[in-house]
């Protein structure tokens, strides 16, 4: 038509007008738009609350041997944007371990070990203190002293309390963060306008945000570990089966993150692949299908179709490119994680070189025929 000199004909939610971008519109409003807003004055609350408390956790951290904790930084759905907010959403922040003077850490990730999520080990090793040790004097060298003038006129280091054989061990760091969340918050509580209570958690330090309006908010802040081209290694559970104690587990949750900044940068004003997300994880319910099934669908057709594609008055369009693509994987039982051995990530996202050789992974892989049947019907149904 355009050849022809003709104006190409558009569906009808395309039409400036339409009933059915009218629908769609005042549906978002009415369910999504709120709540998203909401989530997002969320997500700055609890990063500034979070961030007070690691201020102080570091104030008190100065004059001891333990980890330094570095600022938190935000994962997830709601502070990727495409969260919901409400009473259910658990507001997660990872919260980086740098080794205290005198220690460092080294990656081991385990032989073998499938990505995204394969198990590691930290181990942690005393570097030499002597040159500080003469001309400071505020430390004794932890490698060339013997451990009896060390327990004699020293605090008790990162490897008699944090440690299991020489590795960091998750559960003791989850507990020794608990207690120390509990004693900042003493210093701060003051100045906030919330009540605090520290759940009970193996592998990482759970909070529960009360406020005077009577709203609660769930935070969980996850303690991890990053070093050089390797990824970022977490203690909280985000693979099945038994973990030791010792065993962290490397998680894409901060690449993810880093992508949808990416796309943010490029994406033309008001872009709706955040409401695509909102929308459809809003209406997917109980499902064989899940979140993280339609997030990867979203990811890599935002690498397949240029950015001006995602203009606002192209939600109709893409909601459907998605949920066709998802249903061509379905039918093929094949579904590719977004990081892991695809060539389209962007540059700017430094994966860990072991995600780029890795071959590709289907997420769909262990789909059984009747749960697959299953998942066609609702996927019909969203």
């Amino acid at each position: 038509q355009e050849a022809a000199g003709t104006a190409p004909s558009l569906s009808p939610e395309q039409q400036p007008d339409s009933p059915h971008r009218r629908a769609l519109e005042s549906f978002c409003e009415e369910h999504l738009r709120g709540p998203a807003r909401d989530a997002a004055l969320t997500c700055q609350a609890v990063r500034e609350l979070v961030d007070n408390l690691l201020h102080a956790c570091h104030m008190i951290s100065l004059a001891t041997f333990l980890p330094r904790l570095e600022p938190c930084i935000g994962v997830g759905s709601a502070f990727e944007g495409w969260g919901h907010g409400g009473e259910a959403t658990a507001y997660r922040v990872l919260v980086r371990l740098k080794p205290p003077p005198g220690h460092c850490f080294r990656l081991r990730p385990g032989p073998g070990a499938e990505l995204p999520a394969r198990p590691g080990h930290v181990r942690v090793k005393l570097q030499c203190m002597c040159r500080r040790e003469q001309l400071l004097g505020d430390v004794l060298c932890f490698r060339h002293r013997s451990s009896e003038q060390l327990r004699r006129h020293q605090r008790p280091g990162l490897l008699h309390i944090l440690c299991t054989n020489s590795y960091l061990d998750v559960e003791k760091t989850a507990r020794w963060l608990q207690l120390f969340v509990q004693h900042a918050w003493d210093v701060i509580a003051e100045q906030q306008n919330c009540q605090l209570a520290v759940l009970p958690s193996s592998r990482s330090c759970q909070l529960q945000l009360t406020y005077d309006s009577g709203r609660t908010v769930r935070v969980e802040m996850v303690p991890g570990v990053q070093q050089d081209e390797l990824g970022v290694f977490v203690g909280s559970r985000e693979a099945e089966g038994d973990l030791s104690s010792t065993t962290w587990l490397e998680s894409c949750a901060l690449h993810e993150l880093l992508f949808f900044r990416w796309v943010a940068r490029q994406a033309p004003q008001g872009s709706c692949h955040l409401t695509c997300l909102q929308l459809l994880t809003y209406l997917l319910g109980d499902s064989v299908l899940s979140p993280a099934h339609l997030k990867t669908a979203t990811m890599h057709l935002l690498t397949l179709l240029p950015p001006s594609e995602w203009c606002p008055q192209h939600l109709a369009e893409r909601l459907r490119d998605i949920l066709h693509y998802l249903h061509r994987c379905l039918e093929e039982r094949q579904l590719h994680h977004f990081l892991v051995g695809n060539a389209r990530v962007p540059g700017e996202l430094a994966l860990p070189a072991a995600f780029q050789a890795a071959r590709p992974l289907n997420l769909l892989q262990r789909l059984a025929r009747e749960p697959q049947a299953q998942a066609l019907r609702q996927l019909t149904q969203l």
